[in-house]
């Protein structure tokens, strides 16, 4: 008696394999290198995952893409949590990603928590001790690489905002070996060459947290704290975070926000101007409609009219 052979659709197929996959492998640990990564209007992240030899698709959802402490990029190496799927549509296999983090990242976050911790008990990020960033900047000191896109930016957006402030660019390392070394260096010299410098910004662009990781180095750190000038930390994107960031008296989210606070528009700055000027002349000619209409007052009086001979 011949049995009678299932026959799948095509989609059928593709749910039965998704399940076996699902069933064969639960959730399974991943590491490998972020390349076309695209972060979609809806939350989603979508990316492919690859080493040396092979890719694979992976796809992290809004409701875990919320819970990133960083932005993963192309060339990002990840450690991730994930689930392997069949896409029914297409039928091809996918990574359902729960958690990702940086490769490497474990030891450094800890060591980021601990000194932020430390540096917190101490005082180094209370409010109080922060000192007031000026409106208007005459001189503004920036330690940042010469090269990067940061110094880049800072200067194309102070030049569009606001041209003439002077500027003096301190030249350091960004990351690297010896590169917390170098920012501090650029800040005791500006403290001690510059005392009348109205402020410092210090920063770079964006990175892997290996690649920021001399703005959580605690010399950096007491080397900002124990600035007189004011200093701006501008490192990264507006989701890096660092103890740089903590310590500093003003945090801006990228270096080209740094430069935008420091720096008002022209116009803007010539509209107040306008304004001011216009309030203190309506402000003196009613003063001396006040002082006119008195002085007629009295000069209209007897003692005004009558000779004292």
């Amino acid at each position: 008696m011949n049995s009678i052979e299932k026959i799948y659709s095509v989609s059928g197929l593709n749910r039965e394999a998704g399940k076996l996959l699902e069933s064969s492998f639960g959730t399974i640990s991943l590491e490998g290198e972020v390349s076309n990564i695209t972060f979609h209007s809806s939350g989603h992240i979508y990316f492919t995952l690859k080493d040396e030899f092979a890719a694979l698709d992976a796809v992290m959802f809004r409701s875990s893409a919320e819970r990133l402490s960083f932005r993963p990029e192309r060339g990002t190496k990840l450690l991730v949590r994930a689930s392997l799927s069949i896409y029914a549509r297409t039928g091809r296999y996918q990574l359902i990603v729960r958690s990702m983090k940086e490769k490497g990242a474990g030891s450094l976050e800890e060591k980021f928590l601990k000194l932020k911790e430390k540096l917190k008990k101490e005082g180094l990020f209370d409010q109080e001790n922060k000192k007031q960033i000026p409106a208007y900047p005459r001189l503004v000191g920036i330690i940042t690489s010469p090269t990067g896109a940061a110094i880049r930016d800072i200067l194309n957006v102070m030049n569009r905002r606001f041209a003439g402030i002077r500027v003096l660019i301190y030249p350091a390392r960004v990351q690297g070996e010896g590169a917390a070394e170098e920012l501090s260096k650029g800040l005791r010299a500006l403290n001690t060459h510059y005392p009348d410098m109205d402020l410092i910004i210090v920063g770079r662009g964006g990175g892997s947290l290996e690649d920021l990781w001399p703005f959580n180095e605690e010399e950096l750190a007491r080397a900002i704290a124990a600035s007189s000038i004011p200093v701006i930390s501008a490192v990264g994107h507006e989701t890096d975070v660092t103890i740089s960031d903590f310590v500093a008296d003003l945090r801006a989210p990228t270096p080209s926000a740094a430069a935008e606070l420091v720096t008002r528009e022209k116009q803007e700055v010539k509209s107040e101007v306008i304004k001011l000027y216009s309030q203190i002349l309506s402000s003196v000619l009613n003063t001396l409609k006040i002082y006119s209409s008195r002085l007629e007052r009295e000069s209209s009086t007897a003692i005004f009219k009558t000779p004292l001979i």
